[in-house]
């Protein structure tokens, strides 16, 4: 090397492991970086991948946001995203962050290009492949976009790739023709890796292989073709050692260029003797003592500790053969000093043993083990079953003790809570006996911590040992090893423990000093020299194809630019009101959603200002506000006023009083919306103003509930109609002054919020708090200046943005939302999601137990699931959100290792089949996957919930399924009329006060006199009309009719006239267009001289349903026809205030849904409760509440497959039932000047229909049918330290492994082919089945008889349990059972067994079924 080498000005080093602990590379790199950066400074700069994903900040990096700044700014125009910083290594060099995960999306394009220009054959890559590429691709750019905004021509630059995962960046770079000399270094060849993980001979045989067949074999075609492109294209191709030089010349078809061999930093080994000789002290001692707790033994002084370390590759790095040497080591004639053997190598595990620790916390415990750490696997762990079935049990005189430590010793591993290089001085030799090791860091590790150590001539290190240190080096030992000398190894590695353990005091000393300088040859001081070969090569290779570089750097012409002023950085500052003292409680009121519901309050607040009141929109923050301080002083000493006041707040203080008294169990419930109260928006419709009610009755009935949802900047839409009838959305910014929500602050005062972490930043959220009643509503909001833009706008709009940001929501509420209530020290026993939106709430969690609990992902789960219950309220497949794979790649990458399991067990929880790329993730299944209770919201809802479900469990017929259902209600207090709850407190009783009460009370209503009725009736229908006329009133929200048809309406519009409510979201199944199918017959209906008719249309369309706004469009056309003007209106800007003028005020309340397409529907219950009949389909909740003399029904099944036939029948027998039977009974006034018969109607609505549908009984089905089982339930699985979930999670295991094996011997079943079966005649069926290992009682059998319907969808008819009746010697089990049937006809019979346990829950916990 006497050439002058020629330096680089810049280089470029991309790696998978900068800033990114996985193996060896890292210390490669980190090391190398300082031996350059006294060259290069910032000129050296790395280049790794974003994968940090947690909120805690990644320990390896430094952002910096000045560094390179200009150019940063530039590549995110670009599309970049990036962050720029220090690796927080020694030296702490530049470390470019990419964010690859944003090309996703994009994957299929990219790759191709790759085939089409360089031939790599990405076709069969997983997605393991397709993230490195990417991830290349990204880093590829990156060196483009730094090269093309920071440096000129004159620029000699290196870009060095390392491994396989950065090729596709040195191809994107070639593809670019920069002068950018390029480097690719394989630390170990893809092909060779698997020969030897494979358990082939690689060494001997190597010449016949050929690279790209076994890489076919092994499916590692895309690796193995990246890496191989990567190799042929690069100007300079280098590798660690020999070793592996010969593996790419085969493999790989390229010779090596250079072998650069790996170097070692020593600065982190003890500076002096005296700081040495300390930590091994310390360190020796921390190994006795665990060896003597884990023995049970005391260990004697002289004893030897040994060990090996490094990842955990049975074959390649020699574990097989340390295992081996020990049990020949035990079984030998060796005397005198006893062997510790450590294993010191990180597997799957669930956390430190617990009974091992507290018997190191001096628990006294006689307590003994072998491994440190739970298992996962235990099983099918090599190393335990190696040791298991070398009978090696560290018996009491055993010569040779060995411990297993499958932990990561980081220094808080739970065990030895001590870093790997502080322990490693302890020990008195090391053994890495490797088969594969390309370099091998373990061995020079131990030698530079003056460890005596042994090697193999099949590891890269060694051969450089041989061949560079050129003494002898008693500390090292180095074996030769070759395909067939397995046992020569094992004996030279006995002889190695032995001389080690017959060392004396002073020839110990001897091989230790000698062990530290044979280290010195692999320090990078004499090593980064063949790296610098490497890039002076490099560059000279791109000069002799383009030129030699420019001298002169001026080649730019000079630019002047004017220099924009950056924009204020504004932030948030709340400025609140101070009321006079005796008003205080009107702050306090404003500021508990319990007004909203209490009418003592409303009138409170109505009379402060009844047109600050009504100018506010009756929102009580926001007219204290706009009260004038000249009226405070006037209320202030309005003595009737303030004694309402302290009447109000007595009222409320005892209310809130019985919040102390909340029992088990606690719930937590989440929702995307709540419909609580329209000075909240931050609702769209049925799903929020369920969840708002629902909310208001946990309230009422104490219940012990916590809810959890987002807080909208723009909450849903103001809408507004055009002069033609189209909708217009109009969002309008929430003040979020003038909204019942408060900041959650801790006890210092700080506003607290949560952190997720999305991919190359953390999505931070603000906490809020919403008092309703007693209830607490915590809101998450990212509206603020501590996230990016695009992160600001999550929570803008309610089911805002596309798909990406609708994941984004969705995280949010489910990862966000069980982080909340951690943060607010909340455990909840039981978690209810309502609607599939929040089904990562359970990832969270399972998290939560497998980090914090040391549960398995399987014993984590019986308890998750135990504790969940996932209700959904969408009747049709396509209604339930699903998500792209590779999105939840981005978002979600992270989560499998965290779970301890990997990304197709976690597809599996959203799909029905995890291997299919083209089927979405559905929240959904992954809902249903997590909760053990899965319910529809009515009793229809139910059964078509059940086929929805279907395919998560086929080993049942839909109707078997464990879906059940809780029929929605209405919350009472808010929706009734004032003048109703009057009349009903007088005749409901007592119990109807406090919230529990028997529903039988609702038939006090027959004790009101028809008059009463009757007057009530017409004053909230009168109040409607005027307020209808009213809101038409204002030009701003009527442009969809014209000055003149306003006066019109108005003039038409009557108080005294059957009124006809149609209100809902416009959606076309609704069908709002049923009414209009035959106008002139509708006509005749509104225009009858006698009983005439009128209807009030109202509601919104989604923004995005085209169809949903024609509807509209078409009924405001329709209104606008001389015919119908005033007596067919439609009322923009459906809302929570004009629902309650509407339930209330109409007559009756239409619904016509495509059967079965309305989940419950809660509107006519609403009308219910207010004595307002409803007429509608038999769907939904009318299915249920439908009682004749209570309402009308359209028949339940339907005539024609063609909905348009259907369509027309449907409203025929609309107009029929309106003109023969609703008008008639209204308008057959006795002389009283009422219906007696229409009262009638009312009194049964209330007392037959409304006292079923109101959320006190929902609610009290939920308690008693999910929360109250499912608390009992998890408070069993939790107990003894999750005894009885690790106990259902061993016996499904087990279940699983066994099930495969069951064989059907036999099956005896009727079969009209073969046998008669008559009515009356029993018939002995039997089955018999090899079940090995299990026990009888693990297998249930049963036979199903069947019958097919007019659809073709099998119903059962009959069902039989088999019993088991003998098991034999040889696992073979005969079960029988005696078949009656009970009817006769054609049935379908088939038999199944299922994997039986008493302590599940239902069948469908667990999915082993299977069909004989």
């Amino acid at each position: 090397m006497s050439k002058e080498l020629i330096r680089p000005d810049y280089l470029f080093e991309i790696s998978w492991e900068v800033c990114n602990k996985v193996g060896g590379i890292y210390t490669v790199i980190a090391t190398k970086s300082l031996y350059l950066k006294s060259e290069l400074k910032r000129h050296h700069i790395l280049i790794g991948p974003d994968v940090w994903m947690d909120t805690e900040s990644n320990p390896d990096f430094i952002e910096d946001p000045h560094l390179y700044s200009a150019w940063k700014a530039q590549a995110t125009a670009e599309g970049l995203g990036i962050r720029v910083g220090k690796w927080n290594i020694p030296g702490k060099p530049v470390a470019i962050l990419v964010n690859f995960k944003q090309f996703i999306t994009q994957k299929d394009e990219i790759l191709t290009e790759y085939w089409k220009k360089f031939g790599v054959d990405s076709l069969t890559g997983n997605w393991d492949y397709i993230e490195s590429a990417l991830f290349g691709y990204a880093a590829g750019k990156v060196v483009e976009s730094f090269y093309k905004f920071n440096l000129s021509p004159a620029d000699k630059v290196v870009a060095q790739f390392h491994e396989w995962m950065t090729g596709a960046g040195l191809l994107y770079i070639k593809g670019t023709k920069l002068p950018v000399a390029t480097v690719f270094t394989t630390h170990a060849t893809v092909v060779g890796r698997c020969l030897a993980g494979n358990n082939l001979p690689l060494y001997d045989a190597m010449g016949v292989y050929n690279g790209d067949a076994k890489a076919r074999d092994f499916n590692v075609l895309a690796r193995h073709s990246l890496e191989k492109h990567s190799a042929q294209n690069a100007d300079v191709f280098t590798t660690v050692s020999e070793i592996t030089a010969a593996e790419c010349k085969q493999f790989l078809e390229r010779d090596v260029d250079i072998v650069t061999p790996n170097g070692f930093e020593n600065s982190f080994t003890p500076a002096s003797e005296e700081e040495y000789e300390q930590k091994r002290k310390v360190a020796r001692a921390r190994f006795v003592e665990i060896a003597a707790a884990m023995s049970g033994e005391a260990v004697p002084e002289n004893s030897v500790f040994i060990g090996i370390s490094g990842r955990y590759e049975y074959k390649n790095k020699g574990i097989d053969v340390f295992i081996d040497a020990l049990d020949r080591l035990n079984k030998s004639d060796f005397e005198g000093k006893s062997i510790q053997a450590f294993i010191l190598i990180p597997s799957g595990n669930n956390g430190p043993d617990k009974e091992l620790v507290a018997k190191l916390n001096g628990n006294g415990s006689s307590y003994e083990t072998r491994t440190s750490h739970y298992l996962m696997d235990p099983d099918y762990d090599i190393i335990t079953r190696r040791l298991n079935e070398l009978n090696f049990r560290n018996s009491h005189g055993d010569k040779v003790k060995v411990y297993f430590i499958p932990s990561y010793l980081n220094g808080n591993d739970g065990i030895f809570n001590m870093p790997y290089y502080d322990l490693l001085v302890g020990l008195d030799l090391t053994l890495f006996p490797s088969y594969y090791e390309p370099w091998g860091y373990t061995p020079l590790e131990s030698l530079a911590f003056k460890v005596p150590t042994l090697t193999t001539s099949l590891a890269g290190f060694g051969l450089w040992v041989r061949s560079h240190y050129g003494k002898e080096h008693p500390g090292i030992s180095v074996v030769t090893r070759n395909d067939s000398n397995y046992n020569n190894v094992v004996e030279e590695v006995v002889g190695r423990v032995k001389e080690i353990a017959r060392l004396t005091k002073e020839s110990r000393k001897v091989y230790m000093d000698n062990a530290k300088e044979v280290s010195e040859i692999a320090l990078w001081e004499n090593n980064i020299v063949y790296y610098k070969e490497a890039y002076s090569k490099a560059i000279e290779k791109v000069i002799s194809e383009k030129g030699a570089f420019p001298e002169s750097r001026d080649d730019k012409s000079m630019q002047y630019i004017k220099i924009d002023v950056n924009q204020p950085s504004w932030n948030s500052v709340f400025v609140s009101r101070h009321l006079p003292d005796r008003l205080k409680g009107l702050e306090i009121l404003s500021r508990n959603l319990w007004w909203c519901w209490n009418e003592s309050a409303r009138n409170l607040f109505r009379t402060m200002d009844p047109k600050a009141w009504q100018a506010s929109g009756e929102n009580p923050i926001a007219m204290l506000d706009m009260v004038s301080l000249k009226r405070y002083k006037a209320l202030e000493n309005d003595e009737a006023f303030v004694g309402a006041l302290d009447a109000v707040m007595e009222e409320f203080n005892a209310y809130m009083a019985l919040k102390a008294e909340r029992k088990s169990p606690s719930v937590a419930y989440f929702c995307m919306e709540y419909g609580l109260d329209t000075s909240l928006k931050i609702y769209s419709g049925g799903l929020g103003i369920l969840a708002g009610d629902y909310l208001k009755e946990t309230s009422d009935m104490n219940t012990n509930l916590v809810a959890v949802g987002l807080l909208y900047r723009y909450g849903y839409f103001t809408q507004i109609l055009s002069s033609q009838g189209d909708q217009v959305a109009k969002y309008d910014a929430q003040d979020f002054m003038k909204i019942p929500a408060s900041p959650v602050r801790d006890a210092s005062g700080n506003w607290m919020t949560v952190s997720i972490a999305f991919p190359g930043r953390n999505l931070h959220a603000r906490i809020w708090r919403v008092e309703v009643g007693r209830t607490d509503l915590y809101l998450l909001d990212t509206d603020y200046e501590e996230n990016l833009p695009e992160d600001r706008s999550i929570t803008h709009h309610l089911y805002g943005g596309d798909w990406e940001n609708r994941l984004k929501q969705e995280l949010l509420l489910g990862v966000g939302g069980i982080r909340a209530l951690r943060k607010l020290g909340l455990n909840p026993e039981v978690y209810h999601c309502n609607e599939g939106h929040a089904a990562f709430i359970g990832l969270e969690r399972l998290y939560e137990y497998i980090s914090k609990d040391n549960l398995d992902f399987p014993e984590a789960m019986e308890v998750v699931r135990a504790s969940s219950l996932f209700t959904t309220h969408t009747p049709v497949p396509a209604g339930h959100d699903a998500f792209d794979e590779g999105l939840l790649r981005k978002y979600i990458g992270h989560y499998p290792p965290r779970l301890k399991i990997d990304w197709h067990t976690l597809m599996g929880l959203g799909k029905i089949n995890a291997d299919d790329p083209n089927e979405k993730f559905s929240m959904s299944y992954l809902a249903a996957n997590i909760s053990q209770e899965v319910n529809g919201v009515s009793w229809l809802h139910g059964k078509v919930s059940q086929e929805i479900f279907s395919g998560m469990w086929p080993g049942y017929l839909p109707e078997e399924l464990h879906v059940s259902y809780v029929t929605n209600g209405v919350h009472y207090p808010t929706w009734t009329a004032p003048e109703w709850k009057d009349i009903h407190a007088k005749v409901f009783g007592e119990e109807f006060k406090t919230h529990h009460y028997d529903k039988s009370c609702f038939e006090g209503i027959y004790k009101v006199s028809d008059a009463e009725v009757w007057n009530v009736r017409t004053v909230l229908r009168k109040r409607l009309i005027e307020a209808i006329k009213d809101k038409l009133s204002n030009p701003a929200a009527t442009n969809h009719y014209s000055p003149r048809q306003i006066v019109t309406i108005k003039d038409t519009l009557r108080d005294d006239v059957l009124t006809i409510g149609f209100a809902r979201r416009f959606a076309t199944y609704k069908r709002a267009h049923l009414l209009f199918r035959d106008l002139d017959r509708l006509n005749e209906i509104v225009n009858n001289p006698e009983q005439p008719v009128q209807f009030i249309f109202a509601g919104k369309a989604h923004p995005a349903d085209k169809a949903g706004q024609d509807l509209i469009k078409m009924i405001v056309d329709i209104s606008k026809q001389d015919r119908f003007i005033g007596k067919i209106v439609f009322v923009p800007d459906y809302d929570i205030t004009l629902a309650k003028l509407l339930v209330q005020g109409v007559d009756v309340w239409m619904n016509n849904p495509t059967r079965p397409l309305e989940a419950s529907g809660t509107s006519g219950e609403k009308a219910a409760m207010n004595g307002v009949m409803h007429f509608s389909v038999l769907d939904g909740w009318w299915v249920e509440g439908y009682k004749p003399g209570a309402g009308w029904a359209l028949p339940m099944e339907r005539t024609y497959d063609d909905q348009n036939y259907q369509d027309e029948l449907d409203a025929a027998t609309i107009y029929t039932i309106i003109e023969n039977e609703i008008a008639p009974t209204f308008y057959k006034k006795d002389a009283s000047g009422y219906s007696p018969a229409w009262i009638e109607y009312i009194k049964n609505t209330v007392a037959m229909v409304a006292c079923n549908f109101t959320t006190n009984r929902m609610l009290t089905d939920y308690i008693n049918q999910y929360y109250q089982p499912e608390s009992v339930r998890t408070a069993g699985l939790i107990a003894d330290d999750y005894s009885l979930a690790r106990e259902i999670a061993a016996w499904k295991k087990h279940m699983r492994r066994e099930w495969q094996s069951i064989g059907v011997v036999s099956v005896k079943k009727p079969d009209s082919s073969y046998t008669d079966v008559s009515l009356g005649n029993e018939f002995n069926a039997e089955v018999v089945l090899n079940i090995g290992d299990l026990r009888p009682e693990e297998i249930g059998v049963e036979l199903l008889f069947a019958m097919t319907d007019s659809k073709g969808k099998l119903h059962i008819q009959e069902k039989y349990e088999f019993t088991p009746v003998e098991l034999n010697v040889d696992g073979v089990a005969r079960y029988q059972a005696q078949i009656l049937p009970e009817r006769t006809g054609m049935y379908q019979v088939a038999a199944r067994i299922y994997a039986k346990n008493q302590l599940l829950p239902h069948r469908q916990d667990f999915e082993l079924v299977k069909w004989l």
